[in-house]
């Protein structure tokens, strides 16, 4: 890498983050726009298909820089992960782990292999699974822009964030038997596959790192607590352990051939067994700020090295058109489906909403991107399958693109589809001299919420009203008198998509009566 290069990529960086701190907050807590989607926009700009500043195939192996990075960026991802658990939350929640991790990622992997199949001419469906191996597992990076800020704290049961969180981080590890699974499948005989894929993947790489890493954290926590107990170490190294320890991980474990990123895992939940190094650090906010540094670099270095060309390409078939039903069938079908179908066995998702939350967020970003670079890895850029090899960049690429633009606008889009229901019910109410037009945000409880409004008026002798539809303005019909809620100022306008609960629900309501020619009433 040249020096003026060097120098570009600090400028470009720095820049990127002291820009987007002067307006995060609105960015991300008033707009609900993850620092993700911001970045890889900015990377997009600064790269090869418009400003050119960023040309990362100057400074070297750009697949290896690439793995490394996305290495990196991962393993502090899903350490902090580990470390946010609360204690001992991969024993207490051992069988919706165990769901989440084996039915539904072998769903999320067989169902993204055959949508490949079916639309990507020119692949045969073990080759369709190895390239949807890559983006089997969900996120940690994006996954943890949906679990923490002002949206998630506010909206989110800390249950549904804890699960997400914590299925993030353990199945970016366990992306290394489904894509394995299907190299070998690729390149062997089917005993011969097999037999590889149990001893060198299942008990090496899976099983050895799971007890290096329980092993490493339970030694650390002990190490910490008696250096903390006998005041050996300051607070900044106190801080700065769980990194640290990633970075040990990372370089032990990779070096011995075994899962690192699963390792690091197993070791932040093992290292905060106990809940008393989460306590302890809660208020210091370190991992986030480090968090923020990485994964902006990383999104940014994701959006300057998107193969654009790669998405148009006639030699290997490929189209925008196809590119993009892909998206749409793997976005909408990898996860949801099994995930609704299973909640009821999964003891940690209580309803129907949070099964449907839960199944929609689950990103593909950075995690996509590492397992990419480790398929083309190995495989033979000459051999039989290089056709296969070709097209895992632009198919993993445009699903990251569409994973981060999705996922990214989904909670803005609530947001104004609240508000647009809301205007549309007010102004109906408001302006319609005949007819009473209402927009219903929970029509499945108006039945219960006019059978209780029966029995209080029966209680107080007055006369009953109909069914009052629960609604986001607080409008209710009453026998040919539209009611209308003052909304008080200080309640938020959105309301939860989990719990079903209305901001205005617990507020006494100064009421103004208006006159109109029909009443609405549900049926019985």
């Amino acid at each position: 890498m040249a020096i003026d290069t060097i120098f570009s990529v600090y400028g470009i960086l720095g820049g990127f983050i002291v820009l987007f701190g002067l307006c995060s907050l609105v960015i991300k807590e008033r707009l609900y726009v993850s620092e993700a989607a911001v970045a890889i926009l900015f990377g997009v700009i600064m790269g090869p298909v418009c400003a050119n500043f960023i040309q990362v195939d100057q400074w070297g192996d750009r697949l290896y820089i690439t793995k490394e990075l996305c290495r990196l960026a991962i393993g502090i991802q899903v350490m902090a992960a580990g470390v946010a658990l609360p204690k001992a939350y991969l024993y207490k929640e051992i069988s919706s782990l165990t769901v989440l991790l084996v039915p539904v990622m072998l769903w999320m992997w067989m169902m993204s292999g055959l949508c490949v199949w079916a639309i990507i001419p020119g692949l045969s469906f073990i080759e369709s699974l190895m390239i949807s191996a890559c983006f089997t597992p969900t996120d940690p990076v994006l996954a943890n822009s949906i679990v923490q800020g002002k949206f998630a704290e506010k909206h989110v049961p800390s249950h549904v964030r804890n699960i997400i969180s914590a299925e993030s981080g353990a199945n970016d590890g366990l992306g290394y038997p489904f894509l394995f699974l299907a190299l070998y499948l690729m390149e062997l005989p089917l005993g011969t596959a097999i037999g590889k894929w149990v001893y060198w993947i299942m008990l090496f790489q899976i099983t050895v790192s799971i007890v290096i890493g329980f092993a490493v954290g339970y030694v650390a926590r002990k190490l910490l607590k008696f250096a903390e107990t006998h005041r050996w170490i300051d607070k900044q190294s106190f801080l700065v352990f769980s990194i640290a320890l990633t970075i040990l991980l990372i370089g032990t474990v990779s070096a011995i051939g075994s899962d690192d990123l699963l390792a690091c895992f197993v070791a932040g939940n093992s290292f905060t067994w106990d809940d008393w190094f989460r306590q302890e650090t809660e208020d210091a906010h370190l991992m986030e700020v480090v968090d923020l540094l990485l994964n902006t670099s990383v999104f940014i270095f994701i959006g300057a090295t998107i193969p654009w060309s790669s998405f148009v390409d006639m030699t290997l078939q490929l189209s925008v058109w196809r590119l993009a039903v892909l998206s749409v069938l793997v976005l909408l079908f990898r996860r949801l489906p099994i995930i609704v179908a299973l909640y009821k066995f999964i003891p940690t998702i209580h309803t129907l909403r949070e099964a449907v939350f839960t199944g929609w967020f689950g990103p593909i970003g950075v995690g996509a991107i590492f397992y990419y670079t480790v398929a083309v890895e190995n495989m033979d850029p000459n051999g039989q399958y290089a056709h296969a090899r070709s097209m895992v960049e632009p198919i993993v690429y445009f699903m990251v693109l569409s994973s981060v633009v999705v996922h990214g606008i989904t909670i803005p889009f609530v947001y104004i589809s609240a508000f647009a229901t809301r205007g549309i019910a007010w102004n109906s109410l408001s302006t319609s001299g005949g007819k009473a037009l209402l927009s219903v945000w929970r029509l499945s409880q108006a039945q219960e919420q006019g059978s209780a409004n029966e029995e209080s008026s029966a209680a107080q002798n007055t006369p009953s009203i109909c069914h009052t539809v629960d609604i986001e303005w607080g409008v209710a019909i009453e026998q040919g008198v539209a009611i209308e809620q003052d909304r008080p100022k200080d309640v938020d306008l959105a309301d939860s998509f989990l719990n079903g609960s209305d901001p205005h629900d617990n507020v006494p309501p100064k009421t103004a009566v208006h006159p109109v020619l029909s009443s609405f009433q549900l049926p019985h």
